[in-house]
């Protein structure tokens, strides 16, 4: 007996330190470095460089389920069970943002049974992937004991393993965190604005919201560099940051340094407005700004003082889908006799109505095309010959044709089965893109009049322009985004990249003529139109 229980308490420690093992192993448990607020150095990587390419197909599933659950909905109206159904096949295709959408989706019980377990499951495969912003949602996590001891100390240890890796979040955070003149560990800052800075910069070239702010805070405050101050929130606008358009316009509005000092009540309003509109709706972003708020000294577009105006105006646009392509001549519409079917119609898929099988002795008993068919198909000659019939076209009353070409009447009785009358044949419309029905994008047809220009050169035309660079450049796929656009008036120059602390030079850039919507002629500015 007591050799027995010594066994056991020594199976019980095996299966203990086994079962310790493999938690260690697993990257919630992971060894980190410890997060050193006073680093010497930083090191800008970006997140679009490191994550896997997304499936197209994974996208619009994204995409669709964003649409579903949209914070412009009313809550009753939001559909998180079929936006989780959508995240979890994209998921299933590696598309890292759907991970981490159904993770959260998981760890707050939206549209499934809350499973924090789950959630950190998820998160954890995107962290094997090596998806940056995957580290830093486990950093959130392990901050808010979601599925995880709550640990201070590790969060802030993968918020600054996901800065390293690329994630403009993380950045974002950690660069608050850092931008003091001394250390206060108990209020959460530190004084290392060197590094802070590199952070911001890093986060704000990745078009991060929060990045934008609190760099253009630290240089509005704490630089006093106004011009750049302005630009940075501007730009931070651009990328949906409501926190910059309201601090927009409160100065503006106010007259304050960053406004040069004197009161602008007509651009802080609308800055104000754009506030508002983002708060709802964190997921728009507006990269055509410049279309309805250019930054001053340019004149202000006339404006009808409708909000939806500003927004709809400045937002990034998307091509109008194609429409549907004109089906080819079908083969029915070739044939002639009883066999022809008119071209753009095609037989239903179920008969209008329900009428028996007829033998070849009997006359139609509905018009509508029937096809003739063997009884009992007992050779491989019968299987061909049932195959090459086609349906053939009787009226009510008239007898079925009795010949049977290339069979002889020993080889069985023939029955005609119903098919019905032809119908219109119906081309589903294209799939509306989700963005638009989000409410984040708007449809444009680009015009026929192809139109690109370098980025060294002034702009040749108004309008809003697509910005692109080669796929071989190092910065490609940071750069290369659907809604890397913006307005430009015929003669300015078009944006420079490096303002954006991105290593592109100009002339690397080629920017596509979308439209000319709000062109200056005759130094008038129409009104704005979208």
């Amino acid at each position: 007996m007591h050799y027995r229980l010594e066994f056991i308490l020594l199976l019980v420690v095996v299966v203990f330190t086994q079962l310790n093992c493999t938690m260690n192993t697993l990257p919630r448990n992971m060894s980190l470095k410890a997060f050193d607020p006073h680093r010497p150095d930083f090191e800008c990587k970006h997140e679009a460089d490191y994550v896997p390419p997304i499936d197209p197909e994974a996208e619009q599933w994204l995409q669709q389920g964003l649409a579903l659950t949209s914070q412009l909905l009313w809550p009753d109206q939001r559909d998180y069970k079929k936006a989780v159904e959508l995240w979890t096949k994209a998921a299933e295709r590696k598309h890292w943002k759907a991970m981490l959408d159904l993770a959260n989706a998981y760890a707050h019980g939206e549209g499934v049974l809350r499973d924090t377990e789950h959630a950190v499951q998820i998160v954890e495969a995107a962290m094997t992937l090596g998806i940056p912003s995957a580290y830093d949602l486990m950093g959130i996590y392990h901050m808010e004991g979601l599925g995880v001891i709550q640990d201070a100390s590790r969060a802030f240890a993968f918020w600054e393993l996901a800065a390293d890796m690329g994630s403009p979040s993380a950045m974002a955070y950690l660069g608050k965190k850092l931008d003091a003149t001394y250390d206060s560990p108990r209020d959460g800052f530190w004084g290392n604005r060197e590094v802070a800075l590199k952070m911001l910069e890093c986060s704000f070239a990745q078009g991060n919201a929060q990045g934008a702010f609190q760099l253009g805070v630290t240089l509005d405050i704490t630089d006093h560099d106004y011009p750049r101050a302005l630009r940075v929130f501007h730009e931070g606008v651009k990328f949906g940051s409501a926190e910059s358009a309201a601090y927009l316009g409160g100065s503006l509005r106010e007259g304050e340094p960053l406004a040069g000092g004197m009161a602008d009540v007509s651009r802080g309003d609308r800055y104000s407005a754009l506030a508002d509109a983002l708060r709802r709706d964190p997921d728009l972003r507006l990269p055509n700004l410049d279309k309805v708020l250019p930054l001053p000294p340019a004149d202000l577009p006339k404006w009808d003082g409708n909000k939806q105006t500003l927004i709809d105006a400045a937002k990034p646009v998307v091509p109008v889908p194609p429409p549907p392509p004109k089906p080819a001549p079908s083969a029915a519409s070739q044939r002639t006799g009883r066999a022809h079917i008119p071209d753009g119609y095609v037989l239903p898929d179920k008969p209008q109505q329900s009428v028996p099988a007829q033998y070849e002795t009997a006359s139609a008993p509905a018009t509508g095309y029937w096809l003739a068919r063997l009884l009992h198909p007992r050779t491989e000659r019968h299987a061909q010959w049932d195959a090459a019939q086609v349906p053939l076209h009787y009226k009510e009353g008239e007898l079925f044709d009795r010949t049977r070409p290339g069979l002889q009447y020993e080889d069985g009785r023939i029955l005609f089965h119903y098919l019905g009358e032809p119908v219109l044949l119906v081309i589903p419309p294209p799939m509306p893109n989700p963005r638009v029905v989000q409410g984040i994008a708007r449809e444009a047809a680009l015009p026929d009049r192809a139109v690109q220009c370098p980025g060294n050169r002034r702009c040749p035309t108004t309008g809003i322009w697509q910005a692109s660079v080669p796929e071989d450049l190092a910065t490609a796929a940071v750069f290369n985004q659907w809604h890397r656009q913006t307005y430009v008036e015929k003669g300015q120059s078009f944006p420079d990249p490096r303002e954006s602390y991105l290593d592109i030079r100009p002339s690397q850039v080629t920017w596509l003529w979308w439209d000319q919507a709000n062109e200056i002629r005759h130094g008038e500015v129409t009104h704005i139109s979208t």
